[in-house]
């Protein structure tokens, strides 16, 4: 199995590039991110070259994080501003070679705001496939996320179908479905066909994916019994230092 250090939650007490060669030096095969956009893109070039590890995607910019805003792509009115982050975000894609970028739908409900976000998305797919890189959707969870559009595989799978862009794929976080509905294996063995990145973390907490009510032991080794031939992307919170909690990673392997 191959694994990704997700540098939105491990090692943020150091700049973007020295994470990535921390994941290197503890057994990642790959890294993603949430927000790089502080870092010069060429200092990410740089680490990614050395260490030899892909940047497998980055996220849409949040928005007015002041305001409570979470992502733009789904909200009514601000299409211009929605517009802006995936044009910077594909961008700085490109600029590193990420793989993937996953556009944040924010908080906001209602059938103006489906309408918004597949809007946004074929906007965001067409860019995007300009330069190879994939769009994800994320279904988010309403206890961590409360107020946030995509809550549920169901509607995730629904646009994508609906759409039906080759570039539009489904991030699949174990994480948040389990918050959601549970039911992991199976329904991800259902969703396989357009899921882009899977991603995993300790439940409830949120922590160390050894810790907590999944049994990923099991479980993963059974997704790439189903056919996934991608990183499972690890995007916990350490209890404590990182390398304190990074058992599972050699036993997993």
């Amino acid at each position: 199995m191959k694994f990704s250090a997700n540098l939105g939650f491990l090692w943020t007490d150091r700049p973007l590039p020295d994470r990535i060669r921390a994941a290197k030096a503890a057994g990642f095969h790959a890294v993603e991110c949430h927000l790089p956009y502080q870092t010069n893109p060429a200092l990410i070039k740089a680490a990614l070259a050395e260490t030899g590890l892909p940047m497998l995607g980055i996220n849409t910019d949040f928005g007015e994080t002041a305001a409570g805003e979470f992502g733009l792509a789904a909200l009514p009115g601000r299409e211009a501003d929605a517009r802006r982050v995936i044009d910077q975000a594909i961008a700085y894609a490109a600029e590193i070679e990420a793989q993937n970028v996953h556009v944040l739908a924010g908080n906001a409900s209602g059938s103006v705001a489906l309408e918004t976000f597949k809007k946004n998305l074929i906007v965001a797919a067409e860019k995007a496939a300009e330069h190879g890189i994939n769009i994800l959707i994320e279904p988010l969870n309403p206890h961590s996320n409360p107020g946030y559009f995509l809550n549920h595989s169901d509607m995730a799978a629904d646009i994508i179908q609906e759409l039906n862009l080759p570039n539009l794929k489904l991030m699949f976080d174990c994480y948040h479905i389990q918050m959601i509905e549970g039911n992991l294996l199976n329904r991800a063995i259902e969703l396989m066909p357009m899921i882009g990145h899977i991603q995993f973390a300790g439940v409830p907490g949120r922590q160390e994916p050894d810790s907590g009510e999944i049994n990923y032991r099991w479980l993963l080794p059974q997704l790439v019994k189903g056919g996934y031939t991608g990183y499972f992307g690890a995007e916990y919170r350490p209890k404590a230092t990182v390398e304190a909690g990074l058992g599972w990673i050699s036993e997993y392997a």
